[in-house]
């Protein structure tokens, strides 16, 4: 497995990381033993970047990665996790909390369902507007000088923020939405990333299996966030599904599903940048891991650049009322 530098001081990791997130909420039920299979298969694999959010399944999928890590080196795996996000015994969503006793208050319970003595990289999930960015980054470094935490990470924040909290204490990584149908990182914040020597760990980089090749009409149900994203409402599907087929098409010419060439594609955009595959079963795992031996040349990114330029895609990334969280949206 390759590996790759998250910015300039934070830890090398594989060039691909897994998200788990699916494997507890958002996108339907999933399987608890293939989703510990494909955690264990990932890093059989040689995948060391290991993603979740205490409030995925508010806790499950942190006690699910627990139970798939406890045969495994603990020092050979760099965990990741977002925190901050507050919901209901409904599953709705109440806010964000970053305020330092709260810091301490979430690590505190990963730490427990996650079976470990500290978190390799921990970040808040949204930025929270009632907190100054400088308390939580200042309290994620007291935790770090205490050994509780190796790196800060942030997500889904704008420029302004990144330059606020790197002045505070160093960032590894900015985990934030990124793909041939998501491109607004490149305008402004990914210069900064690159200035301020900061990594990206991207995430949605199949647009929610949006140009995976195998979504199909009706997928998505109650239960899953697809239901309701813009970009798979009707008229706004149809578009969308349309790039994808264009995509299949320039993945043939090469020997590439457009899976592959969806996670190539993003790993192309620099060294600094580690794709996050949302992989809930092994199929779709190794799919996934042998987008690695996929060789795009410079032509082949021009065509996609050409076909897939920014703002094609019809439809936000979130709903409206996730839009006003982020951060990474203001402008």
């Amino acid at each position: 497995m390759q590996q790759r530098k998250l910015g300039l001081k934070g830890p090398a990791v594989s060039a691909i990381g897994l998200g788990c997130m699916g494997m507890s909420d958002f996108y339907g039920p999933a399987d608890r033993g293939e989703s510990i299979a494909t955690i264990q298969a990932a890093l059989d694999a040689g995948i060391t970047l290991i993603d979740t959010g205490d409030f995925y399944g508010m806790g499950h999928n942190e006690m699910l990665i627990g139970e798939a890590l406890k045969s495994r080196d603990r020092d050979s795996v760099t965990i990741s996790v977002k925190f901050g996000a507050l919901r209901d015994p409904g599953h709705g969503w109440l806010g964000y909390d970053s305020r330092p006793a709260a810091v301490r208050n979430f690590l505190a319970y990963s730490l427990r369902r996650l079976g470990v003595d500290h978190i390799d990289i921990y970040r808040p999930a949204r930025l929270d507007p009632d907190v100054p960015i400088e308390d939580t980054i200042g309290t994620l470094a007291d935790l770090i000088r205490e050994g509780y935490l190796r790196y800060i990470g942030l997500s889904e924040v704008g420029s302004q923020t990144l330059r606020r909290a790197q002045a505070v204490h160093d960032i590894s990584d900015l985990q934030i939405e990124y793909s041939l149908l998501s491109r607004g990182i490149e305008a402004d914040i990914l210069p900064t990333c690159r200035e301020l020597g900061i990594g990206v760990t991207a995430y949605g980089v199949l647009s929610r299996g949006l140009i995976s090749g195998h979504w199909s009409h009706g997928r998505a149900k109650a239960q899953d966030f697809r239901h309701y994203s813009p970009r798979f409402q009707a008229g706004n599907l149809e578009t969308n599904l349309a790039l994808a087929d264009l995509l299949a098409v320039a993945g043939r010419k090469i020997g590439a599903s457009p899976a592959q060439l969806a996670i190539a594609w993003v790993a192309a955009q620099g060294a600094g940048i580690v794709p996050l595959v949302g992989a809930r079963r092994r199929d779709q795992l190794d799919e996934a891991c042998r987008a690695l031996e996929v060789n795009l040349s410079a032509d082949d990114l021009a065509a996609l650049a050409k076909v897939f330029p920014p703002g094609i895609a019809a439809g936000a990334r979130y709903p409206d009322s996730q839009l006003h969280h982020l951060d990474s949206e203001r402008r």
